[in-house]
């Protein structure tokens, strides 16, 4: 079932990475297993303040990034569904039981926010990622067009998880349909046609693979750790400054 893929479960070392990301200009994020399940924490907490629970629907306009996963993490730690909205798709298509159902919350990023602007879902609570948005009118000068800035959001909340909810399995974890049951063993079985194993290091392609199931969830299925890489001309350099024995190959 998928909140059991969630850190630290299976991840070995206190001080090692368990997600590195890398921006397009060599930037590096790494966080530990702890780190990232405090940032997914906070977002669980966020969330619970919003009334969101298993059944609330989130939709997801954003890339592979470290937020990303603290957001998903959270939201599905709570028992939450999520919608992707992918860069290879123009909008948010409506699929699977709940096609038409309104959504509770949206997380977008920038980018997407201000390229896809009309195919964004509305919802009661929307949050951006990617740091200053400019030409917000009043309030927090990170937010913008109604969208709460998420790091600010987030950062008033403990690394502390709240009240787990009873989730299960057969609950939609995606707006597909997929459910926490299928998505755990989705996983996994991406995670052994790519024969990862626990403590690898997998630098991850995410202009190739920007579904979660793939850059985030099959590696967590089996305790490996995940370098986030932007593209392919980045590779063969990450590769070797982080010392990484596998890279997530093209299924």
């Amino acid at each position: 079932m998928l909140p059991e893929l969630l850190p630290p479960a299976g991840v070995a070392g206190a001080d090692v990475p368990l997600l590195v990301h890398y921006e397009a200009d060599g930037r590096r994020t790494a966080l530990t297993a702890a780190q990232l399940g405090g940032w997914a924490a906070r977002t669980a907490g966020l969330l619970h303040d919003c009334g969101l629970g298993p059944g609330s629907r989130a939709a997801a306009l954003l890339p592979p990034h470290w937020r990303t996963a603290a957001a998903l993490l959270g939201a599905w730690s709570l028992g939450v569904t999520v919608s992707f909205h992918l860069a290879a798709t123009a909008g948010l298509p409506e699929v699977g039981p709940d096609a038409g159902v309104p959504f509770d919350v949206v997380f977008a990023a920038r980018e997407r926010l201000g390229s896809w602007l009309e195919s964004v879902p509305d919802a009661p609570h929307r949050f951006v990622f990617g740091g200053s948005a400019a030409g917000s009118a009043g309030g927090d000068p990170r937010d913008v067009l109604g969208y709460r800035d998420f790091d600010a959001a987030v950062g008033a909340y403990p690394a502390s998880t709240p009240a787990p909810a009873l989730i299960r399995p057969g609950a939609a974890a995606s707006g597909d349909g997929t459910t926490y049951g299928q998505w755990g063993s989705i996983a996994r079985e991406l995670a052994d046609r790519q024969d990862l194993r626990p403590g690898d290091r997998v630098v991850v392609d995410t202009s190739e693979h920007e579904h979660p199931v793939k850059w985030l969830l099959a590696p967590l299925s089996v305790g490996a750790s995940i370098i986030l890489c932007p593209g392919p001309s980045h590779l063969s350099t990450i590769t070797a400054a982080e010392s990484a024995a596998r890279v997530f190959g093209t299924l």
